[in-house]
């Protein structure tokens, strides 16, 4: 019987298993894929305002207890020095070899209360370390995100999560307010009132001006929602749908599914053998053209995704001895590609070639078809030099666009290729039709792509690490 990650890996090669895995498209559940139309909602965020709901598609662990800074200390990347009550902070975790699992927001909401939100490889890791480790006074309970496939099943989470974003959104939120509101520091806490209930909110600015993360019992949802529609409508503010939402990243440059580095080392192989058969990590999809047997050749460290400025060795954490011997100058560093738009349009017109070529389906506004996704990013030798990470298209820019991490020597401006599309006609996973591969020409441009995001967004993991 195989119950769990370890007992799997032990029979299938892991880079086999994920790149044919049968899970289906990595959806963001429950958000209707539309509200109005995808483009009309990408603009939204750059022109006037958007109310984005991520309710559903991030887990939620609560952390309780006076040892649960401590377990927080002991696995982030991050210092804790400075965490005080109202505040957040992102939280990357690494494995022993230095290399990323997974980030997420970490929101310091009461005296020794944390509540995690993001994806499921850190969320696990911090409740095997939550079970496993010598934490005595910690109390930890996860809210898993809302199915996939729900089926008309009715869905229910502890909170609701809304944003409201962009140029006009702070008008939005004083009217939601009847009157003005500070603009407190970017990623600290508060509350304020809306259609009478009490909700909290996280100062932010997703779409480079401010706004705010609003949060509270999910039972609130709808009265919530409402009222904020409500106030935005006089502003042209418009609902984000779950087919434009994932897509902002490819403007604000966060890579947000890199492969969690764990399928290998032996001091994960008890985490490995208590992540069930069924977890993210033994059922997620590893999709695009760069291949390789060996699975290591998939993680990468915090420099390489913009995460280098959080290194802090003011405390011992998991990784820290192999990230002391790194040299951040020689890690490769994260770059938007800006895909030609001739190239692009042979990919998205192959559709129609009755006698081909056909290749991979190029969707809108976001291409990726993996949980993870890694092409192949070559030079004009055919040499490998990075992978594209995350792919999609900007209707603010008007252009293709994909997050990337290159190797350190390639300069801003130079134009590489992405090959498109997997080999020999693609893999067996069920997010791949068969198709041609195909390179797509691609200029090495900053991140954030997006003006508005470089000259007004806090820095940190969007303007990625220089050593």
């Amino acid at each position: 019987m195989t119950d769990n990650l370890q007992q799997i890996l032990d029979k299938n090669n892991p880079v086999e298993l994920l790149r044919n895995s049968q899970i289906g498209s990595y959806i963001y559940p429950v958000v209707p894929a539309d509200f109005s139309n995808w483009i009309k909602e990408q603009r939204a965020w750059r022109e006037t305002a958007v109310l984005y709901d991520q309710s559903h598609h991030m887990d939620n662990v609560f952390l309780r207890g006076s040892d649960a800074i401590k377990l927080i200390s002991d696995t982030a990347i991050n210092s804790v020095a400075k965490f005080a009550v109202n505040k957040a902070k992102q939280y990357v975790p690494t494995t022993a070899s230095g290399h990323v699992i997974g980030d997420g927001i970490l929101f310091h909401e009461a005296e020794n209360e944390y509540v995690y939100v993001g994806r499921a490889p850190a969320s696990n890791w911090l409740m095997f370390h939550a079970e496993t480790g010598d934490y005595k006074d910690l109390d930890i309970e996860v809210d898993r995100r809302s199915p996939s496939r729900p089926y008309g099943d009715p869905v229910s989470r502890r909170y609701y999560r809304y944003q409201i974003q962009g140029p006009k959104a702070w008008d939005i939120i004083e009217k939601l307010n009847g009157g003005p509101l500070e603009k407190i520091g970017f990623f600290n806490m508060a509350s304020m009132t809306i259609a009478g209930k009490q909700v909290r909110t996280l100062r932010h600015g997703m779409a480079g001006a401010p706004g705010l993360e609003l949060w509270g019992p999910y039972d609130d949802h709808k009265v919530i929602r409402d009222a904020i529609v409500e106030a935005g409508s006089q502003f042209g503010m418009l609902q984000v749908g779950s087919r434009a939402y994932p897509s902002n990243t490819l403007e604000s440059g966060w890579i947000p599914s890199p492969l969690p580095a764990i399928y290998t080392g032996e001091e994960e192989r008890t985490f490995r053998e208590w992540l069930g058969a069924d977890s993210y990590e033994a059922t997620g999809t590893l999709a695009g053209s760069f291949v390789s047997e060996n699975i290591e050749d998939y993680y990468l460290t915090p420099w390489e995704l913009g995460y280098g400025s959080f290194v802090k060795f003011d405390h011992e954490f998991i990784g820290r001895s192999a990230l002391e011997k790194m040299d951040p100058a020689a890690q490769r560093r994260k770059v938007t590609l800006a895909w030609d738009a001739d190239d692009l349009g042979k990919v998205l017109s192959s559709p129609l070639n009755v006698d081909g070529p056909n290749y991979k389906y190029f969707d809108l506004p976001l291409a990726n078809y993996g949980s993870a996704n890694y092409d192949k990013v070559i030079d004009a030798d055919g040499n490998t030099v990075g992978f594209s990470m995350f792919t999609g298209y900007s209707a603010n820019e008007r252009r293709g666009l994909s997050l990337a991490v290159v190797d350190p020597d390639v300069p801003e401006g130079a134009e590489l290729k992405v090959v498109w599309g997997e080999p020999d006609g693609g893999t067996t996973k069920a997010s791949v039709e068969p198709h041609e591969q195909t390179e797509v020409r691609a200029v090495v441009s900053p991140v954030p792509y997006s003006t508005v995001a470089r000259q007004t967004y806090q820095g940190g993991w969007r303007t990625g690490y220089k050593a």
